[in-house]
């Protein structure tokens, strides 16, 4: 029984030591990014509101078109 015990805390242990060197290493990988500076992002989240607006328009405008040909065909009659 002592034997058994002693397996699943070197187990426990061993996932431990796992989980602890992922942590190092992602805390490492972030001290080695570039991070944009605060113009960067400004001038990029204007860009992708900009993009997304005009996306939102160009669907709007299919989707009314759609509509409007669907109601042409459907109440010709």
């Amino acid at each position: 029984m002592e034997k058994s015990k002693k397996t699943a805390m070197s187990g426990f242990d061993s996932v431990m030591s796992r989980i602890r060197g992922f942590c190092a290493d992602t805390v490492a990988e972030l001290g080695r990014c570039s991070w944009p500076s605060r113009q960067q992002l400004l001038e990029s989240t204007v860009l992708v509101v900009v993009a997304m607006v005009i996306l939102a328009c160009f669907v709007a405008g299919v989707d009314e078109i759609a509509r409007l040909v669907i109601d042409l065909v459907t109440t010709r009659g």
